[in-house]
């Protein structure tokens, strides 16, 4: 080990320990922290910035920047890039101290929720506090070491404030320790104080040694595993519900290995879907409330539920509504013991795709009964006529304006597997979970740990930039649209050649819909003029956002019919520059979306002077009744 030193400053040090950071899976390498983006402010301009410069921004830079124009959007494209790649490779994130810093908030919870990676470097306030309060500084009168980079310490996996040179050695360590972690990773913050950045020190040159860290496929113990297997052998409605996970670990052809040889259906979450191509014969859609009727009925009647890397969020159980059978059992295959324990579990804490083959040669000669094939295979074909009519355009609406499903039926028939479709929040979710046709590993694309308005269009860029050959499509109503636009500017400065989706139906339309459930009465929930009353129901804003994208420079393709819809999709998927499909839908068509296939717990007035509240508490205290605690 050698004992020579280099004299850098604290950011130019970080920088050259970056650039050699690596992640390694099945004997595959891949750079830990692929780049950094950002956007400098006095917090960070003369620290990561000047070491960025030093360390050269030409072809084989060894961390490449990219500009950004809103902190929270980085965020959101790091988390994209991070997910494209299972996990292994991950992006940093730089700002200065101040606003800058409490922008990543959000982002660094989509991401920590999610269980993405990001490394986020945010300037802080002077660790010699000579020139305290420095601009932008929050002062805590009982508290001199607090800044608002603490606001990030709930939502960081691992959170340090590097307040020495030396400092950095333990706290860059263990920061990509976490990052690279399937079991621990998230959001990572190292704060790092802006006279500190600047200060030179004598670094280890170990410290700047090619580490990897490898990413490892921990299997079941077999008395774990043997339970599992006779868990299955004893039901007669097994039910496997894939995750996340799946996707992370690369599990998805031990699935469907499983699933050929086993005919257990499998059920997704939204970050789960795609686990199997929506033709195999097993795969019976989304679960919960966002869910197909066939998955949710068997999920009802299911005695043995098998989750595969998920974290069984309020939407995938129905707000503890859905498993419904006498005595049914749990066994959930998670990398991490905190998800595994959840519903009261077999837990069985191993790596997806290790899991998954260990439990397929466990199972060797079993297979569901074939009255069970049959039962879930009509009911997928059932749904399979709902898809249908919802996506299809009757004869005389070629020449109408579509409903959102008949968009959602434009871009599947001009798609194919190798389009990644990109959505976030909205009602888009639900029908996208319902509906969408999931040809490939990788093409469905939901963030909806978080469902953080805003979080398509920069996504998108982080998809685009992880997997250049692939068509990216973010999917976006008019409210997500105008929460963060931001980023388009990014798009086309960079030549990162991504499609927006933009459906205009005049407000927050899944939020509306929640709102009559709940009594509210939709109020609040249109983008319209106020009526004589106070309320928002006179006419639409005038507001284009054909425009805006426009003039934000991407190419814009309006959209008035569902003819002209079609045609826009396929000139967008072939355009060489960022382009806009921009849409107006029916609010009212002739097929609406189907409906929730369970319930979704969300809280009603106890008392109320209104009728819609009281009957909608009716309703509320009804499902209620029916939830159950898995112990």
């Amino acid at each position: 080990m050698t004992t020579d030193t280099v004299r850098l400053t604290t950011a130019q040090a970080l920088v050259r320990f970056l650039a050699v950071q690596y992640t390694e899976r099945d004997g595959r390498r891949h750079r830990l922290i692929d780049s950094c983006w950002g956007i400098f402010g006095h917090g960070n301009v003369a620290g990561l910035g000047q070491a960025l410069v030093e360390s050269g921004q030409g072809p084989g830079a060894p961390l490449p920047f990219h500009q950004g124009r809103n902190e929270q959007a980085m965020v959101h494209a790091a988390v994209g890039f991070a997910r494209q790649h299972n996990r292994l490779t991950a992006q940093a994130v730089t700002t200065s101290i101040g606003p800058g810093a409490t922008n990543l908030v959000t982002g660094a919870a989509l991401a920590t929720v999610n269980r993405l990676p990001v490394l986020l470097l945010p300037g802080d306030t002077f660790a010699n506090r000579v020139p305290d309060p420095v601009l932008q500084q929050l002062e805590v009168p009982c508290a001199g070491d607090v800044s608002v980079n603490d606001a990030l310490r709930p939502v960081s996996r691992y959170f340090d404030r590097v307040t020495r040179p030396e400092a950095l050695i333990p706290a860059a360590l263990a920061a990509m320790r976490v990052l690279a972690d399937p079991a621990e990773t998230g959001a990572v913050t190292l704060a790092l104080p802006q006279d500190v950045q600047t200060e030179a020190y004598a670094w280890p040159g170990e410290f700047f040694a090619e580490r990897v860290w490898r990413v490892g496929r921990p299997g079941l113990e077999a008395e774990v595993l043997a339970q599992a297997a006779e868990a299955v052998r004893a039901a007669r409605r097994p039910l496997l519900v894939a995750g996340g996970g799946v996707h992370h670990s690369e599990a998805e052809d031990a699935l469907r290995a499983l699933a050929d040889t086993t005919g257990i259906p499998v059920a997704s979450t939204q970050a789960g879907k795609g686990s199997l191509p929506h033709d195999h014969p097993c795969d019976v859609g989304g679960l919960g409330h966002t869910g197909t009727a066939v998955a949710d009925e068997l999920a009802r009647a299911a005695d043995l539920v098998i989750g595969v890397g998920t974290r069984w969020s309020d939407f995938t159980t129905a707000s503890s509504t859905l498993f419904a059978a006498p005595g049914v059992r749990f066994v959930n295959l998670n990398i991490t013991s905190f998800d595994g324990h959840k519903l009261g579990a077999l837990p069985a804490l191993a790596d997806a795709r290790a899991g998954l083959e260990a439990l397929a040669g466990a199972l060797r000669g079993y297979r569901v009964s074939p009255d069970y094939e049959a039962e879930y295979g009509r009911g997928k074909e059932n749904w399979e006529r709902v898809v249908a009519e919802a996506f299809a355009p009757h004869p005389v609406e070629e020449k109408a304006r579509p409903s959102q499903t008949q968009v959602l039926g434009a871009l599947d028939s001009v798609v194919d597997g190798t389009d990644v479709i990109i959505n976030a929040a909205g009602s888009l979710p639900g029908d996208l979970h319902k509906l969408w046709r999931a040809r490939s590993a990788r093409q469905y694309h939901l963030e909806y740990g978080y469902s953080c308005m805003g979080y398509e269009i920069p996504a998108a860029i982080g998809v685009r930039m992880a997997a250049p050959e692939r068509p990216v499509w973010a999917l976006v109503g008019d409210g997500t649209y105008l929460m963060l636009p931001t980023e388009i500017v990014t798009a086309v400065q960079e030549g990162i050649n991504i499609n927006v989706v933009l459906v205009q139906n005049h407000g927050y339309a899944s939020i509306g819909g929640l709102s009559e459930q709940t009594g509210a009465e939709r109020f609040g929930t249109a983008y319209r003029f106020r009526d004589a009353q106070g309320g928002y129901t006179g006419a639409p804003l005038p507001v284009d956002l054909a425009a805006n994208a426009a003039s934000l420079g991407m190419e814009v393709l309006r959209a008035t019919t569902y003819g002209e819809l079609r045609e826009a999709l396929a000139a967008a998927r072939t355009s060489a520059r960022p382009t806009c499909v921009y849409v107006e839908t029916d609010t009212s068509p002739p097929v609406p979306a189907p409906g929730p296939q369970a319930w979704w717990d969300v809280a009603v007035a106890e008392t109320s002077g209104r009728a819609a509240a009281r009957a909608a508490r009716e309703e509320y205290e009804r499902r209620r009744a029916q939830q159950r605690r898995h112990l």
